[in-house]
Formats: C-alpha cells, sequence, structure tokens
C-alpha cells in the first residue's frame, strides 16, 4: 500500500517544523518557506519556457539551492534536527554574480526603466523575479525577529532577483525580442 499524500494533521491550521515544533500555518516562518516554494515553482515554470540550456541548466541548480533554502527555514531554530539539512554558502552567491556578469556583458547598458512583458518567457522571469523580491522581505522579517541567523540566505534572495532580471532581459535578446521602455506620462 503506497502511503497516503494526506495526514489531517494540519486540519486545524497548525503544522510542524523540522524539530517536531508546533506552529500556526500564519507563522512567519510557514510564510518565508512556503515563499521560496512558490519561488522555485516559478522558477520551474520559467525553465520550461526557456530556449537557452545554459540558462535552464542554471535555474535547475538555483532550484536545488531554494529546496535548501527552504529546508533551513523549516527547521526549528531553538531545536537540534538529526536530518542533515544542506546548507547555502558563498560560493553559491558567488556563482550568481559570475552569471549575471555573463550575461550583462552581452546586453546593451540598461538607460531606462523597463516593463515586464515583449514575451511570455520573460514576463515568467519578472513574475519569479518579484515573487523573489517577497521571499526576500518575509525572510528580513524573520531575520528581524530572530537576530539574523540567515543572514547568506537574505544574500542569496537579493542577488537571485538581480539574476532573474538580468536573465529576463538576455532571454529577450536571445528572443530577438526589445526591452520593453517605461514611459512616463498619461494616456492619450
Amino acid at each position: 500500500m503506497s502511503l497516503k499524500i494526506y495526514t489531517k494533521t494540519g486540519d486545524k491550521g497548525t503544522t510542524s517544523l523540522i524539530g517536531g515544533t508546533k506552529v500556526s500555518k500564519s507563522h512567519l516562518r510557514i510564510e518565508a518557506y512556503g515563499t521560496v516554494d512558490e519561488l522555485n515553482s516559478c522558477l520551474g515554470l520559467c525553465k520550461d519556457n526557456l530556449t537557452d540550456e545554459k540558462s535552464c541548466r542554471v535555474l535547475e541548480q538555483i532550484q536545488s539551492q531554494l529546496f535548501s533554502i527552504g529546508a533551513i527555514l523549516a527547521c526549528d531554530p531553538d531545536k537540534e534536527t538529526r536530518m542533515s539539512v544542506p546548507d547555502i554558502h558563498e560560493p553559491d552567491i558567488i556563482f550568481i554574480e559570475q552569471e549575471i556578469d555573463r550575461m550583462n556583458d552581452m546586453l546593451p547598458p540598461l538607460k531606462n526603466f523597463i516593463l515586464p512583458g515583449g514575451h511570455s518567457a520573460v514576463s515568467f522571469l519578472h513574475i519569479a523575479r518579484c515573487v523573489c523580491r517577497r521571499a526576500e522581505r518575509c525572510c528580513v522579517r524573520l531575520a528581524d525577529e530572530n537576530t539574523n541567523r540567515h543572514a547568506l540566505i537574505l544574500k542569496y534572495l537579493n542577488r537571485l532577483s538581480d539574476y532573474l532580471f538580468v536573465l529576463a532581459r538576455y532571454t529577450a535578446r536571445l528572443l530577438n525580442v526589445e526591452d520593453v521602455l517605461w514611459k512616463p506620462g498619461r494616456l492619450e
């Protein structure tokens, strides 16, 4: 017999952190790792719409790291866990920075604000960037509450949103789609 996907343990609005502590599903820690999970799903959608193999491989690596971040955030910070949870390290952030620089070197300088759009693959990347920023804000609030235990996670998410912005521009370039420039003013 296969395991059932539902446990019914969360029917009253609580869930357990890794370590066993029960918390409300509205707890900031749950919000933080839930938003990281949402970001991971968005990146899967982005990856499914990209044609550049290198970008797909990088996104897959990032998805794996986001899974690690979610696991870190799901741990009760006041308890030791028997579970080995992968960590995020400075070289993970440096890798993202190198990818940003590599793509940026192939793009025209940005002289205007740009609007999301031009192609669905580009728009999906901008949606992922926005979800990434929300995940970062959740983690900042969590860090404010817990004396900043996850400084590298904050740095990683901050850099990841920059990466997604540049990847959106790079993808547009590969698809021969112009950046949609922001033109302030009223509609006529």
